[in-house]
């Protein structure tokens, strides 16, 4: 257990840091916005989906893709609204989602989970005195309210999953959800242990979610077209169905490639993206006892 364990640590590490490697010399993506409300933009390409949330006062994003897509974004929200952005909220520490941070200057106010925070710190670009202003300036345990009324936004935390401190972003009025790489499209997911991820957690994590936030009727997934909150209980179904399969082939005495090769999925996920399904097997086998 313990050497596929670190077989699944260094896979993960070196497609991570062969990301970030490449961050730097990328050039700005073509990025497209789409209107999910009056008030409520979704920016695709570059990186994760970014949000754009226009209040009273200002702009809410969240998740600001890979370094150099900031210009784009703040482009795409000038292009709906001459509001400066007020606040950044990052779902979690990966780089296509709080790679151009830096961005976002003046008075943005930056947040995040309390262990998205501690993740980001570790990151090359949050270490240097200039880099360390646009880390969360705000964290929190479990949830937070931001805003007020038709502005209010909420933040939950419900355990580990794709990473250790994964954030929902819920805009109350408006019956949408950001759930960022969590629900990142229909697929297999990416289970990051090296940023306190978890396999077997996972999918508590997100039937916690769907039981516990209530009045969501579209979702913002992390890097997919726009879902529904049936879409997002489905997914939760599947994480679930998958860790169960890994956990049976286990005790059937199946290696992780024997599991991997023969999982067969029930019809109701026919179409998901399995690409990653031999990394979440060894995954979840190295976190079995």
């Amino acid at each position: 257990m313990k050497r596929l364990a670190v077989l699944s640590g260094l896979l993960l590490a070196g497609a991570i840091s062969l990301a970030v490697a490449r961050q730097p010399q990328q050039r700005p993506a073509a990025l497209e916005i789409q209107k999910v409300k009056d008030n409520l933009f979704m920016i695709t390409g570059g990186g994760g989906n970014t949000a754009a949330f226009i209040t009273q006062n200002g702009v809410v994003v969240v998740d600001t893709k890979v370094a150099n897509n900031g210009p784009g974004i703040l482009e795409k929200i000038k292009s709906v609204t001459p509001k400066p952005v007020i606040m950044v909220i990052n779902t979690h520490t990966h780089s296509d989602h709080v790679g151009s941070n830096s961005a976002f200057t003046g008075a943005v106010e930056f947040i995040a989970h309390e262990n998205c925070k501690a993740s980001m710190e570790k990151m090359t670009e949050f270490q240097t005195e200039e880099g360390k202003k646009f880390l969360p300036s705000k964290t929190y345990k479990d949830k937070l309210s931001l805003l007020k009324g038709a502005d209010k936004v909420d933040l939950y935390y419900f355990g580990r999953g794709h990473t250790g401190g994964d954030t929902f972003v819920v805009f109350p009025a408006l019956k949408v959800m950001h759930a960022g790489d969590l629900f990142p499209g229909k697929g297999a997911p990416i289970m990051d242990t090296n940023t306190g991820g978890s396999g077997l957690e996972y999918p508590r994590t997100l039937m916690k979610a769907a039981a516990g936030i209530k009045g969501v009727e579209s979702v913002i997934p992390g890097h997919s077209t726009l879902m529904t909150w049936n879409d997002f209980k489905e997914y939760g179904e599947f994480v679930r169905d998958l860790v169960a399969a890994a956990e049976q082939a286990r005790k059937a005495g199946k290696t992780a490639d024997e599991a991997a090769a023969n999982f067969k999925l029930p019809e109701k996920y026919k179409g998901y993206n399995m690409g990653r399904l031999k990394a979440d097997v060894t995954t979840i086998y190295s976190e079995l006892k």
